[in-house]
């Protein structure tokens, strides 16, 4: 009789091969490429009215709080950056959470982002969509069944390029980054020149900024939501911690150089904008930096719809990137199915991973609806990061020996704490709605997962048959653990 064949995916061994890990492919630059353009996408182009609407018109109080909201959110990637060369492993909060927390909170945060966060790339590849196929059909719009097509195109080439190769995705990310960055100082150089040369004229509109009416407290603190979500984003970096090359010294030096930069240059372009237009023309515009270019630079306006495209592409290339290390470390800790953890034996990249999630945000952009039903999650994000930075403050004091090559000052992880529970209840206080009661419930439902097959353990045979099935199909086998290269 000839020998039983092992079917344990775990068990099934490379012969001749390196280590199964992710391999140290991401530099400094490649960092910084990655968080710029994550934080940076459409809102600043199209519509970066929602800080001045809520402040009431009033330019000093709206160019404060986009500089507050950029200092919090610098504080914010602090916080991360300490954890996340503390503990230099892939899936970002949730590896932090569960570290700081325990299993259960990683749970709940993994299998809320497993929904919402497709669901963000899937309505991302559709404005892409929307700005890509509407200059051929002008004033008409483009239809929802190529909008639909071309969304799934983009999904499915970028999930593709991410699991084939680290490096690859991150030239695009660097290319696009770039790309953005200049359309933007084309908007930043341009307001700097007007100001300069019709001095009169542009400086009367911030010699008496605070001039105008000033917002109530609820008035402010809409306005400050607007801007700290104008800066979502910062916290990328940890996903893909494990994969950057000298995490210790490039994690806090990227933080440093990339979310300070975006700060500058937000500001720059709305003090941009406010040279060419006035606070009420900026407010009724559909899109801001388009009719900032008709004024400015109306033969090559053109260039803005395109810059909008390209910005959008690439934030959603580097959110696919860390929704797939997500998937990857949750699997790794036994919350996702053990297939998704595994590495293309090839290219030592998590081909299952990056397949799982552009499948889930496929699903959401057929029927697009379902991605309405996400909108009431937003508090979600803001609990995590209060999660997160709560789980810093226990390991300081739970693990006051883990090796720390970075330190943030400690009175701001409490700062960020009480900043993010503010942020969860507040929109709840104030306009109470029921959908924010289904989407708590929701998170709660994670429970009946997790108490079978996480807390019990509960195990189908069968599902490992079909494991080893998918496993040698997609070339891929069981990672060894996170990289543990030099990290100084």
């Amino acid at each position: 009789m000839g020998k039983e064949e092992n079917n344990d995916p775990k068990d099934v061994q490379r012969k001749g091969k390196a280590k199964m890990q992710l391999k140290r492919n991401i530099g400094y630059f490649d960092g910084v490429s990655f968080i710029i353009g994550s934080i940076v996408g459409a809102g600043i182009f199209v519509s970066p009215t929602g800080v001045l609407k809520h402040s009431l018109l009033n330019v000093g109080v709206a160019l404060t709080i986009w500089t507050v909201s950029g200092l919090v959110s610098l504080m914010g990637a602090l916080c991360y950056a300490e954890l996340g060369t503390a503990l230099p492993f892939s899936g970002g909060e949730y590896s932090h959470i569960k570290r700081g927390l325990g299993s259960l909170p990683a749970f709940v945060f993994i299998w809320t982002s497993t929904f919402t966060k497709p669901a963000s790339n899937a309505a991302r590849a559709l404005l892409f969509a929307e700005y890509a196929t509407q200059p051929f059909y002008g004033i008409c719009p483009a239809p929802d069944v190529l909008k639909k097509c071309l969304a799934l195109a983009v999904l499915w080439s970028l999930g593709i390029l991410n699991g084939l190769s680290v490096k690859m995705s991150a030239w695009v990310q660097t290319v696009f980054t770039l790309l953005k960055m200049m359309a933007l100082s084309v908007i930043a150089v341009g307001g700097i020149v007007l100001l300069v040369t019709r001095q009169k004229e542009s400086l009367a509109r911030f010699e008496d900024m605070f001039s105008s009416e000033i917002p109530n407290a609820s008035q402010v603190a809409e306005a400050f939501f607007q801007g700290l979500y104008a800066y979502g984003g910062w916290w990328s970096l940890n996903y893909m911690a494990e994969e950057m090359k000298r995490p210790s010294r490039n994690i806090p030096l990227t933080v440093m150089t990339a979310v300070p930069g975006v700060i500058v240059f937000y500001l720059l372009v709305n003090i941009s904008y406010l040279t060419v237009l006035t606070p009420k023309e900026i407010v009724s515009s559909v899109a801001v930096a388009v009719t900032w270019a008709d004024r400015v630079i109306p033969s090559v306006a053109w260039i803005i719809p395109l810059s909008v495209a390209v910005s959008i592409f690439g934030a959603l290339n580097c959110s696919m990137f860390t929704l797939g290390r997500l998937s990857y470390a949750g699997s790794q800790s036994g919350h996702l199915p053990l297939l998704i953890s595994m590495l293309n034996v090839h290219s030592y990249t998590p081909a299952p991973a990056m397949i799982f999630s552009t499948t889930i945000a496929s699903i959401f952009i057929i029927p697009s609806d379902l991605i309405m039903l996400t909108n009431y999650f937003g508090f979600s994000a803001w609990l995590m990061t209060g999660l997160t930075c709560a789980s810093l403050i226990v390991l300081r004091y739970r693990e006051p020996h883990l090796h720390r090559p970075y330190k943030v000052f400690l009175p701001v992880p409490f700062m960020m704490v009480a900043m993010s529970f503010f942020l969860v209840l507040a929109p709840i206080v104030w306009s109470p709605n029921m959908q924010y009661v289904y989407a708590f419930l929701f998170m709660l439902g994670s429970l009946i997962i997790y108490l079978p097959f996480i807390h019990f353990k509960l195990r189908f045979a069968f599902l490992d048959k079909i494991t080893c099935h998918l496993q040698l199909l997609l070339e891929v086998c069981p990672a060894d653990g996170p990289a543990e290269g030099k990290c100084e």
